[in-house]
């Protein structure tokens, strides 16, 4: 009798997780990125373009992730007491209120609305790593997977989910915007509404994400005060700050930064808006997500382990060099067709960069950090926000051309420090076998 009552016991706990669909997690969480960021990324294309008058477009961006970096240090404590799924619901509402403040923009609805959207994109961002990560430990776990593929796969179908928000985002303003007399953009409002229902709908279907279980419950409902929380985490960040590895990985992290910004922000202003005009700011983005989201879904079935991360981020890197070296060189093709397809060629180029930097870095760090999901993500989001806030502030005051030498400084450095990380622990694994 004992025996049976130990039994039922051990089949009740470990129930749970092995109920737990994995894979329909990964679903919701696709889907609910999409509906969020395929509207606030096609706002955020516009703000450039959109928002120019005492250049508040890029001001309220720069803000905004001047304001994510900064929260970006407390968002693992954040996630931690809240749960990821919680965090991820909790950022959400932030995307909602910075779109809004859209349909009448100033400086009173722009700027309070950029600061609250620093700290929800911080722990959205943290929570969406941290969720996506355990799951695929879990499923790995369940399944007596290889935890490397996994990781590699789920992060695939995520990110290649994600940058399809680029596509459909950018048609919808393709279809919607309309360049009038004057330089006056019309349809915005309209485009601002349903970008908000999209929005919404987005984080109505988070709310129907399994609560991951494990360690992130056991650091919810623990009893430590705020205080001691805090000590912790400081400890935590400077214990990761002094990780070698960190180290070595923070140029890549921050790279992976510039170059959002350089295309939503130097991209958009300089080379598609005086040919294209406004409206075509839609077309061109579109055509970027297409290639990011095809490398996004690539990249991600592509990785196995630390060997396949490391020659696909050094592919990503080779292509992204090209294009600022074209640039550099100041090469074009006047005007016509041509000129236009080698404009959407080169958005398309710098797609298959970005779609490499999203999936590889996510996996890269969910393999090394396991550990500390939470304090991994965190770093990942703080270096990029803090580079993105770099370019939308230098964007008014620096050249065209001297952003692009900053560029190609920085994606040489950031991959020779990638390149002898992986070196030394390719190392390491070799001694210890």
């Amino acid at each position: 009798m004992a025996m049976d009552e130990e039994t039922s016991l051990v089949f009740e706990n470990s129930s749970p997780a092995r109920t737990l669909n994995h894979k329909r997690d990964v679903h919701i969480l696709c889907w609910a990125f999409l509906l969020i960021f395929l509207a606030y990324g096609a706002v955020q294309n516009l703000e450039s373009t959109i928002n120019t008058e005492g250049d508040l477009g890029n001001i309220s961006l720069g803000i905004l992730y001047l304001s994510f970096a900064v929260f970006s240090v407390v968002a693992s404590l954040v996630v931690r007491k809240l749960g990821s799924k919680n965090a991820v619901i909790l950022g959400s509402t932030g995307y909602w209120l910075f779109i809004a403040a859209n349909l009448k923009p100033n400086w009173y609805t722009m700027v309070p609305a950029s600061l609250f959207l620093g700290f929800a994109a911080s722990i959205i961002w943290v929570g969406q790593g941290t969720y996506l990560t355990s799951t695929a430990h879990s499923h790995a776990n369940d399944y007596h997977l290889h935890e490397g593929a996994v990781i590699g796969k789920f992060n695939g179908e995520f990110w290649g989910m994600f940058a399809c928000h680029q596509l459909v985002g950018n048609l919808i303003t393709l279809a919607l915007l309309r360049d009038g007399k004057g330089g006056k953009t019309s349809g915005t409002t309209l485009l601002f509404v349903m970008f908000l229902c999209s929005s919404t709908l987005g984080t109505i279907l988070m709310c129907f994400l399994s609560k991951r279980n494990g360690k992130e419950e056991e650091l919810r409902d623990s009893s430590a005060t705020f205080s001691s929380s805090v000590v912790s985490l400081l400890r935590t960040i400077l214990a990761l700050l002094l990780d070698i590895r960190i180290i070595l990985v923070i140029p890549l992290l921050a790279y992976s930064g510039l170059q959002q910004a350089f295309v939503w922000a130097e991209y958009t202003k300089y080379l598609i808006k005086p040919t294209l005009g406004e409206r075509g700011v839609g077309g061109a983005m579109a055509v970027y997500g297409v290639f990011d989201a095809i490398c996004s879904l690539t990249a991600g079935r592509l990785t196995s382990g630390l060997s396949s991360i490391t020659i696909i981020v050094s592919l990503g890197a080779f292509i992204q060099a090209i294009v600022l070296f074209l640039l550099l060189l100041n090469y074009s093709i006047s005007g016509g067709l041509l000129g236009t397809l080698y404009l959407l060629l080169i958005g398309g180029m710098w797609g298959i960069g970005n779609g490499v930097l999203n999936t590889q870095l996510s996996a890269f760090l969910g393999i090394l950090f396991k550990h500390d999901l939470e304090g991994a993500f965190a770093q990942l989001k703080l270096w990029q926000s803090i580079s993105i806030a770099v370019v939308y502030f230098l964007s008014s005051y620096i050249s065209f051309q001297t952003m692009v030498v900053i560029m190609l400084t920085a994606l040489c450095i950031s991959v020779i420090g990638f390149l002898f990380l992986t070196l030394k622990i390719e190392r390491v694994f070799c001694h210890a076998s």
